[in-house]
């Protein structure tokens, strides 16, 4: 298990196309060199050339078409998605926004039932557009029940569109714009096609200072007809959370993305600077800070590979990647910033030096989990599968590794958005148990105390009410599934017992930080706040294995990837 190298990265595990897709835009950037990317950044460059780029290889085309509605090569395949997702945060946020943002766009239209549309959205991918996605409005944002865009029946299958979206991005240029709003005569919700090149579509402004154009827009008397429209109903609701379902699994790998390359930077760069007659990292706290970093990033990876896996695997009989695709958005978004403050400790001055790609990651980490609903959102939606995490578990099939060239069908065939307090899990324990390593072991102990936590010291009628509380009891659940997917890859990938259990060391410790967040909180009762401090841990301190990773696994990267100037 490696982090992407792409002057080294072959991308084996794909077919031929798709390998040729990600070292062709590999080449674009490296191309394009660092200078001018950093510039284009720092100018707010509209990234032109890129979707040129991506428009002459139709890359948008194969990538996003479903096989049903595309050429030879066309699918909607997670892996390779997350193979895109990881090249395009590597390079730039902007240029892994547009591509996002047309994701969010083309679910509605792939999951509804209208063939027009789905034509057009085809033909409009292969020549080259992107697509928007018109879900949040300036008053309300987030609160999509309350949605003020309107469309009026005019009888004959005739609509009139008016009201106004905001925070949409790319609104100026897309093909296609998936609006949310409701029926004026039914009250029922709806999505529609917009052209944002209509005369009736009102580009306001850009509501950012960006590269990207995150538009508020206003449909004045806008005409629609049945070819227009999407969904309507239930499933026109249930269509605008299944595709936020499938579209912020994507944040994660922007994160991962983004923290690689800050990482080569920050290192090479602290390895060749020389203070006190030292170089930088021969100091014992730097090795820490690179040592978890790592650690840090090389979890977030085996964490959203293996998500992959359940989410091309799910069905309705499986809904457990309803936990997992959450959790990519917001534990590998949030580590994302953990990483790049570890690196910025190292670093200092240097992040914010104006040509340097760190200054850039510095600013965009914070976006990811800010964005597709925040943290405290998809952890109030986590925390409705805990009790049958815990202690309820199901009979499931184990699920392969996932790199076969195949269309993910289901996730545009979700279905209603309920029942999620229905949805069972495997046995957490089989991945828990399968493994014996010190840090490892520590982890299930504070397991442990934390499910006796939950049985004999629950938290009473106003602790389950504050919102704060509930939070930090959510992290602690999120640690725990989030170790057992790591393990579940680490054993598919090999990875070496030294970093594994490194990962747990991390693990610990802020298992114990959040247990210690808890015992502070004025609610905390004397039996909680006994059982919180029983979870305070200390990892398991091997110097051997500390030298070990810091030589073989870090410093070893140094150097080893530059960006072309």
């Amino acid at each position: 298990m490696t982090l992407l190298n792409p002057k080294q990265e072959k991308f084996e595990h794909l077919d031929t196309k798709s390998r040729e897709i990600m070292l062709k835009t590999i080449d674009f950037f490296e191309k394009k060199g660092k200078i001018k990317l950093v510039d284009d950044y720092n100018t707010r460059e509209w990234y032109s050339d890129f979707l040129d780029f991506v428009k002459e290889n139709k890359i948008f085309y194969t990538l996003l078409t479903p096989t049903q509605h595309g050429d030879e090569g066309c699918r909607w395949d997670t892996r390779r998605i997350c193979d895109f997702n990881e090249i395009l945060g590597f390079y730039g946020l902007c240029y892994w926004y547009t591509w996002q943002v047309s994701i969010l766009g083309l679910g509605p239209i792939w999951m509804g039932k209208n063939e027009k549309v789905k034509e057009r959205a085809a033909k409009a991918l292969e020549e080259g557009g992107i697509f928007a996605f018109g879900l949040s409005e300036k008053q309300h944002g987030a609160d999509i029940y309350a949605s003020d865009m309107s469309l009026l029946p005019l009888g004959d299958g005739k609509y009139i569109a008016e009201g106004g979206k905001y925070y949409i991005g790319n609104a100026n240029k897309a093909a296609i714009v998936s609006v949310f709003g409701k029926n004026t005569e039914t009250d029922e919700y709806v999505f529609f096609a917009v052209d944002s090149q209509h005369k009736n579509f009102d580009l306001v402004k850009n509501t950012v200072s960006s590269q990207n154009y995150v538009a508020e827009f206003a449909l004045n008397s806008y005409p629609i007809t049945d070819d227009d429209i999407l969904t309507m109903g239930s499933e026109a609701w249930d269509s605008s959370l299944n595709t936020i379902n499938v579209g912020k699994y994507n944040l994660g790998w922007a994160s991962v993305g983004i923290c690689t390359h800050a990482f080569y930077e920050a290192l090479n760069h602290a390895s060749e600077r020389n203070l006190f007659n030292h170089y930088v990292t021969d100091f014992p706290h730097i090795k820490q800070l690179f040592v978890d970093a790592y650690c840090r990033l090389t979890a977030m990876k085996l964490f959203a590979l293996r998500a992959s896996d359940y989410m091309r695997s799910a069905s309705k009989d499986d809904r457990r990647y309803l936990l997992y695709n959450p959790m990519v958005k917001m534990k590998v978004t949030t580590q994302g910033e953990d990483v790049i403050n570890h690196l910025w400790d190292v670093i200092a001055a240097k992040g914010f030096e104006k040509d340097q790609y760190f200054s850039v990651a510095a600013v965009d980490i914070r976006a990811l989990p800010k964005l597709e609903g925040t943290v405290h959102v998809n952890m109030a939606l986590i925390i409705k599968f805990m009790f049958n995490y815990f202690f309820n578990p199901g009979e499931f099939p184990e699920i392969p590794e996932r790199v076969d060239a195949v269309n993910d069908d289901f996730l545009f065939q979700q279905g209603p958005t309920k029942g999620l307090g229905k949805i069972q899990f495997h046995d957490y324990n089989i991945a828990y148990n399968s493994v014996d390593l010190p840090n490892i072991n520590i982890f299930k102990e504070q397991i442990e105390i934390f499910k006796e936590f939950m049985t004999q010291a629950t938290p009473d009628e106003a602790q389950q009410k504050d919102i704060d509380f509930l939070l930090i009891v959510g992290e602690l659940f999120t640690l725990v599934a989030y170790g057992q997917l790591i393990i579940e890859n680490a054993k598919i990938k090999s990875l070496d017992n030294d970093i594994l259990d490194r990962i747990f060391d991390v693990m610990v410790r802020d298992f114990s930080k959040f247990a210690l967040q808890l015992y502070s909180k004025p609610s905390a009762t004397d039996k909680q706040m006994e059982i919180f401090l029983k979870m305070l841990k200390k990892p398991n301190i091997n110097s051997e294995q500390f030298d070990r990773i810091w030589a073989k696994d870090v410093f070893s990267l140094k150097n080893a990837y530059e960006m072309n100037p």
